[in-house]
């Protein structure tokens, strides 16, 4: 039997509660527009927001009427995990390279990898610099302001659309599945 499904689509965010067994409450997503997302070689994770859904193994239905669902691959706003790496590495991620541009002391203000930083804080960032490493199909979807992630929380049960982005192999072979259906 069971309850119809939730059926969560990419919108506003909307949430409904359900009564259930022993008095105990669920939380219907029925729309949803942002969720925790986790960079695990980082270790950190934030909010973002969920810009569209691109892959379902289930069921390509799903992306098209753009229903999430766990495991579903979705693009996400790049903008807080830039941010965290340019104020933490003293580093730019995801910028076109230029050949040494000239920055106004407006944007030098502005931008944290170009502060001016004491000799001692100089120095720890120095330290922190030669750890930081991003994987260059990581550092390609910065460029563009979108990263993949995929859904690991069940947003119809849990009222939360909460993942990880997606590195290495795994990002390889959902890059590669992506392309497939393109070329269809």
């Amino acid at each position: 039997m069971g309850r119809a499904p939730a059926n969560t689509k990419l919108g506003h965010k909307r949430i409904h509660t359900v009564r259930t067994m022993g008095g105990n409450i669920k939380l219907r997503a029925l729309r949803l527009d942002t969720g925790n997302f986790a960079w695990a070689s980082e270790g950190i994770s934030h909010k973002s927001r969920i810009i569209d859904v691109v892959y379902n193994a289930t069921n390509n239905e799903m992306v098209r009427t753009k229903t999430l669902t766990k495991n579903t691959i979705v693009q996400i706003d790049a903008a807080p995990f830039r941010q965290w790496y340019e104020a933490h590495y003293a580093k730019p991620l995801g910028r076109k390279k230029q050949a040494e541009k000239k920055y106004t002391e407006e944007e030098k203000a502005e931008l944290p990898f170009l502060k001016k930083r004491s000799h001692k804080t100089q120095k720890k960032y120095d330290e922190r610099q030669k750890t930081a490493f991003v994987d260059p199909a990581v550092e390609e979807q910065f460029v563009a302001g979108k990263l993949y992630a995929c859904i690991s929380s069940r947003p119809g049960k849990c009222g939360r659309s909460d993942g990880y982005i997606l590195e290495g192999q795994e990002l390889q072979f959902y890059v590669r599945k992506l392309r497939a259906k393109k070329g269809k």
